[in-house]
């Protein structure tokens, strides 16, 4: 039975174990960077690890999103959030007893890496098409710009410790912390309810499962504005993940800063991320003026991303990063919101798988790319930053001018769009 409350038992169980496994995360996550820039010193290394843990999503991110259609959700969630805990324990482990071994280590943590985001893979999907069932249909522009809020205060938080609490207590600790952050978040999901999934015979079900793998992939494709949509956020990714592999290397051989400021930065973005997601679910915009913004502000966020490199000052660099979150917040729930509002809810994890893999299929190499480039380019920031930018500047220009792409963003509920579809289904056979 569809819920009549936004703060509903089920949504707040989700709610609070996302909190929770979300703030270990983001810990853990600067926790790691700082462990292999200190042990290491090579950029390249930091973006091949980024690389190798984004590659599940490439190869698992739509049989993943056909799972979270066929199979239970609320168990994928469970399961995964087990595994990826005992994975962290067992990074903590190594960490701890073996704090000399960088080549054993470092060889776990990529193995860890992987194995987290082949769960990750399975878990995205399962969670977008879960939440429009645990919340009212007119409550789902809400409910994700809360949930986006909520992630970027754990984020926030977190990031904004993060350096400081890897200078106090080490990396194990924090490696610790996350995993047991990640049990705890299995313990809030196995009180959830929520729809389960078609079930059928073994047989049967690999067959059933095999095609609607296969109809996930046809059903993007015929739908030219999703597709779209689909395209330009692997590529903008692309572009944007040598970012996120060198800001430790910005912060401290750019700026000269000390690694706190590597936290510091990314919660000021993350910040910025929070209140555009705040925009984004007070603010009422009709179709054609929300796809202008959208549009507005993607070309504006590139073209700070361009001027970050050519920054010394930490003050100017804090400015830029709030600004290129705040731009990012608001457009991410409004993409999210429009795809789950388009799509129906027996399509819903499939299309979120299609884009998990979608996207993962291009931010490997931009990480991988931009640690080899830093290396081979004597470390020149600026001319790395500003290619990207200009090059997320340029594509954000192109896409702009697509129709099918401005009447996806551009939806409104309840009207037909340039394909003269509503909400899209799956075609009946």
């Amino acid at each position: 039975m569809q819920p009549t409350r936004l703060l509903n038992r089920n949504f707040l169980l989700l709610w609070q174990g996302q909190f929770v496994s979300r703030m270990g995360g983001h810990v853990y996550a600067i926790a790691i960077v700082l462990w292999l820039k200190e042990a290491t010193g090579s950029a390249t290394l930091v973006g091949l690890v980024m690389m190798l843990s984004g590659l599940p999503i490439v190869l698992l991110g739509a049989i993943g999103g056909t799972a979270a259609d066929r199979l239970s959700r609320r168990a994928i969630l469970l399961v995964t959030d087990l595994v990826r805990g005992l994975l962290v324990l067992s990074v903590a482990a190594a960490l701890y007893f073996a704090p000399d071994a960088t080549l054993v280590t470092t060889a776990w943590l990529i193995a860890v890496a992987v194995s987290m985001s082949a769960a990750t893979a399975f878990f995205v999907p399962a969670i977008s098409a879960a939440i429009p069932d645990l919340v009212p249909p007119a409550k789902l522009m809400k409910a994700n710009s809360l949930r986006q809020l909520t992630a970027q205060t754990a984020l926030l938080t977190g990031q904004a410790v993060g350096g400081a609490l890897y200078v106090l207590l080490g990396a194990p600790i924090l490696a610790l912390a996350n995993g047991i952050s990640f049990l705890l978040s299995a313990a809030s999901v196995a009180f959830v309810r929520m729809p389960a999934g078609r079930r059928s015979d073994a047989a049967a079900g690999r067959r059933a499962f095999r095609g609607d793998l296969v109809e996930g992939l046809k059903f993007v494709g015929r739908q030219q504005g999703l597709r779209q949509v689909f395209l330009f956020t692997a590529v903008f990714a692309f572009f944007t993940m040598p970012i996120i592999v060198l800001l430790p290397f910005y912060v401290d051989d750019h700026l000269g800063a000390s690694p706190e400021w590597y936290g510091y930065l990314l919660a000021t973005y993350t910040g910025g991320i929070m209140l555009g997601s705040v925009g984004a679910g007070v603010l009422r915009l009709n179709g054609s003026h929300r796809a202008g913004l959208m549009i507005a502000f993607a070309i504006v966020s590139s073209v700070s991303v361009g001027l970050l490199g050519l920054v010394r000052s930490l003050d100017v660099a804090l400015t830029l990063a709030l600004a290129i979150g705040v731009l990012t917040g608001f457009n991410g729930v409004n993409v999210h919101s429009i795809t789950q509002a388009r799509v129906a809810s027996e399509m819903r994890g499939r299309v979120q798988g299609v884009l998990a893999t979608v996207t993962g299929s291009l931010a490997p190499l931009g990480m991988g790319s931009g640690g080899l480039l830093y290396d081979l380019l004597d470390r020149d920031i600026a001319l790395i930053f500003g290619g990207c930018g200009a090059s997320m500047a340029l594509l954000s220009i192109v896409v702009a001018r697509n129709a099918a792409f401005r009447a996806f963003i551009g939806y409104e509920p309840g009207l037909p769009d340039i394909e003269g579809q509503g909400t899209l289904k799956q075609p009946s056979t």
